[in-house]
């Protein structure tokens, strides 16, 4: 990770807190929901969120109190990754068993249902409207991006608009949420709020983005899933598009038809994972995460100094670069 020495720095010294702050408050939860949350809660996440709102608080000056709000965020993520994995009916996470599958669906169910509420209570315990604001949009669109996706998925078109509104709404969202509430604890100016916004929203783009890549290019043992595991599942990314839009009208309707009705060979997925290589769309598709990176870094201008700034461009830099 060469050129991140703040970044991984950085990281390190915040990770404990966070971690900590996670462990204290699942292990007051109810005993029926407790071991899900801590299996769900602690399985190594890497914590985007939680650092995004204490760099933003701290880079506007603002310097205690941030864990609730920070974790707050992170329990979101989470009880969207349980309900997640039920509807999705996966097997593991983060390469590990879901919990659905280690506890049982009605545990991984109530244990979302209490990470929600138990977000939107240190959220609350501010006594900072604007926070409870943030942290109920950031629900809301998650929820959102979701819906949009099992209807795409039922429906699914060779069309970048979908897509890009499930990336905002799934990812991007609580990205953006994330940063804002950073900013919202340290200033009540909007402008700082919207400048924190605007950064955490590209990055979330961008992010989302280079992992769409990703699935295409990093081999099962690097990534602990095959390739192509988005086209197995019928999700309809942008390398794909991109493969899609450069086909006879007729080939793609095929292939669409295929991924609709769920049809598709281990052959014929092969042969679609081996021309969008070929093409290199997933290198386009990396190019296209980049433009949304630029807009993130050009957000930090306007902020001043500080260590904090350093790593919000170096984590943007490493969001673009990662190859795994």
């Amino acid at each position: 990770m060469d050129g991140m020495n703040e970044l991984s720095a950085y990281f390190a010294g915040e990770m404990p807190g966070i971690n900590a702050f996670l462990a204290a408050e699942a292990d007051k939860l109810d005993g029926l929901v407790r071991d899900v949350a801590r299996h769900v809660l602690l399985s190594g996440g890497k914590r985007i969120r939680p650092m995004l709102t204490i760099l933003f608080a701290r880079a506007m000056g603002h310097g205690q109190g941030m864990l609730p709000i920070a974790c707050a965020i992170e329990m979101l993520h989470t009880a969207t990754l349980l309900h997640d994995d039920v509807l999705d009916q996966a097997e593991t996470r983060r390469g590990r068993t879901s919990a659905h599958v280690a506890f049982g669906v009605t545990e991984a169910i109530l244990a979302g249902d209490v990470l929600l509420a138990l977000a939107t209570k240190l959220g609350a315990d501010y006594d900072i409207p604007r926070l409870n604001s943030l942290l109920a949009s950031g629900t809301m669109s998650t929820a959102r991006g979701e819906i949009l996706e099992l209807a795409h998925a039922a429906n699914p078109t060779a069309d970048r608009a979908p897509y890009l509104e499930i990336v905002i709404g799934k990812t991007a969202r609580l990205i953006e949420t994330a940063c804002r509430c950073g900013a919202a604890l340290a200033t009540p100016e909007r402008a700082a709020e919207d400048l924190a916004g605007s950064y955490g929203l590209n990055l979330g783009i961008a992010f989302q983005l280079v992992d769409d890549a990703l699935d295409y290019t990093v081999s099962e043992s690097e990534m602990g899933k095959p390739a192509g595991g988005d086209l197995r599942e019928g999700k309809m990314t942008l390398p794909l598009i991109l493969l899609l839009e450069s086909l006879p009208g007729a080939e793609a309707d095929e292939i669409l038809a295929g991924i609709r009705e769920k049809r598709l060979t281990e052959e014929q997925t092969g042969r679609i994972v081996g021309m969008i290589r070929e093409k290199g769309l997933a290198e386009c598709t990396r190019q296209t995460a980049r433009e949304y990176g630029e807009r993130a870094l050009g957000e930090l201008a306007a902020l001043p100094e500080s260590p904090e700034r350093v790593v919000l461009i170096q984590a943007a830099e490493y969001v673009l670069t990662r190859r795994k």
